[in-house]
């Protein structure tokens, strides 16, 4: 019988009844202590890439282990005969550039991750299309995107506990591809002090690659926070967030999160809130009865939003997530940290369910990860556009509010295209507790043919955040999503 799925989840169940084993590892001081230069110095070479002499769809490449990368991942093979075959490290499959390392010792290393090649934009080149690497990170693209967030296969404690766990891929098995094949088949084995793990990862490449993750977890100990899929992105400024002296409108990978809700009942919202730059570190949730969907998204697509011919923002995927089957009740949570610049990730979003299993008993999930593009998921009726806050003239003569803040939010969408002019359109805006609304408005706006609306709220506590939350109406229907945000305290 094959090596599959099933042998992995064993593997993890029999791990869990044992205490956790850290990996002991001795790196040769030669690579722990190169470094950065000297590290990126050190590159596969792509002549040795597994499959290649075979030419078949699929290739893969692997990273040297070296300075951060201090703990290998075993690699295996999956041949079509169901037999498992090592991948080996070798030297001589890497190039290590301008570096004079002696490589005594070194033996069978291991790797420090891998990453898939696919011809995703060109038949004739074989693209990156998926890197593993570090923990139980994954960064993956569709066809003309760029590298930007990144999803994980687990969370633990990011909010609460003691401090956030890692839970790391510490083995993978890599079903070997047929001559014509259109997905790839990954295995992987997940290991932490309180967590393991079998997870099933289909890789379906294309204008929209798709990975589906089959998932089955057993916990060693009781812990805070249990994050499913985990997504990772970065928001330094944006619209809503102008930073001075940078001459680039906005810098982030994703500009939002997007969270499609259930009742239980065949019911549900549509929310978006857009990402901040915080001043201190801000999480919030949305509670539901079922989870639709959820994604950190980069809806931004315009060069002239980023004005950074290198990064080139407009270019980086949004990622959505669908779950498989019911999650039962639960909450997407979202960590937003400080960042001064673009090369921290700051933002984190991901699924906790209400109940979890007690230790030793499997959890079972799916879900489908689509990273997107110019086409992306969207809410069926109308979406935010832009997030601006502010004012604009004011009259010098009049004082204005210090408690007062200002939101111009645009609106698109069928649902908005489709109104006659002499359309009725509606502002609905609530404010939490420490919020009290001032002024609501909602106009087409003659320049774009979009809608925008304009609220106005006054803070009751400074030092405490303010909630809102708005959508467009006509009559009893809702035009939009829910847009929501957070006023930070100062």
């Amino acid at each position: 019988m094959a090596f599959g799925f099933d042998d992995v989840a064993e593997r993890a169940r029999q791990m869990a009844t044992r205490a956790y084993t850290p990996v002991t590892v001795k790196l040769p001081d030669e690579l722990k202590n190169l470094d950065y230069d000297q590290y990126r110095d050190i590159r596969f070479n792509p002549q040795k890439a597994l499959w290649r002499r075979e030419n078949l769809p699929f290739e893969l490449a692997f990273f040297h282990l070296g300075k951060f990368q201090t703990q290998p991942v075993s690699i295996n093979e999956i041949a079509p005969d169901g037999r498992v075959n090592h991948v080996a490290f070798d030297r001589a499959d890497f190039d290590y550039g301008k570096n004079k390392l002696t490589q005594k010792g070194w033996g069978d290393l291991g790797f420090a991750g891998f990453r898939v090649h696919y011809a995703l934009n060109n038949p004739a080149y074989k693209d990156e299309l998926v890197v593993f690497l570090g923990a139980s990170y994954l960064r993956a693209l569709g066809k003309g995107q760029h590298y930007g967030m990144s999803a994980r296969g687990l969370g633990i404690d990011t909010v609460g506990g003691s401090g956030e766990e890692f839970p790391r891929f510490s083995e993978f098995w890599i079903e070997r591809p047929a001559p014509q094949a259109t997905t790839l088949v990954i295995h992987a084995l997940l290991d932490s002090p309180r967590a393991t793990g079998a997870y099933r990862i289909t890789l379906r490449p294309g204008e929209e690659t798709a990975i589906d993750v089959q998932a089955r977890l057993f916990l060693r100990a009781g812990v805070a926070t249990l994050g499913l899929t985990p997504l990772t992105s970065m928001f330094a400024h944006g619209e809503n967030q102008p930073k001075a002296g940078d001459f680039r409108p906005e810098v982030h990978d994703s500009d939002g999160l997007m969270v499609a809700t259930g009742d239980g009942k065949g019911g549900g919202e549509w929310l978006w809130r857009p990402l901040v730059n915080p001043n201190r570190t801000l999480v919030t949730s949305f509670s539901m009865a079922e989870l639709k969907g959820f994604g950190l998204m980069q809806r931004d697509r315009a060069y002239t939003s980023y004005e950074d011919t290198e990064a080139q923002y407009e270019h980086r995927p949004s990622v959505w997530v669908t779950p498989q089957g019911s999650w039962g009740p639960g909450r997407v949570e979202l960590l937003q940290l400080h960042t001064p610049d673009e090369t921290d990730d700051n933002v984190v979003a991901y699924w906790v369910p209400a109940s979890v299993p007690a230790p030793g008993q499997p959890i079972d999930f799916a879900y489908r990860m689509q990273w997107q593009g110019e086409r992306q998921q969207r809410p069926p009726a109308g979406w935010t556009v832009q997030t601006r806050r502010g004012h604009g003239f004011v009259d010098r003569s009049k004082a204005l509010d210090p408690r007062e803040v200002q939101y111009v939010v645009d609106f698109d969408g069928p649902a908005l295209r489709a109104l006659p002019a002499d359309a009725a359109v509606k502002a609905v805006v609530t404010a939490g507790s420490n919020a009290q609304i001032v002024e609501r408005n909602a106009y087409r706006n003659p320049a774009t043919g979009t809608w925008r609306m304009t609220v106005r709220v006054n803070r009751l506590q400074l030092a405490q955040p303010a909630e809102l939350r708005a959508f467009l109406q006509t009559g009893d229907n809702a035009l939009t999503e829910t847009w929501t945000t957070i006023i930070q305290p100062e």
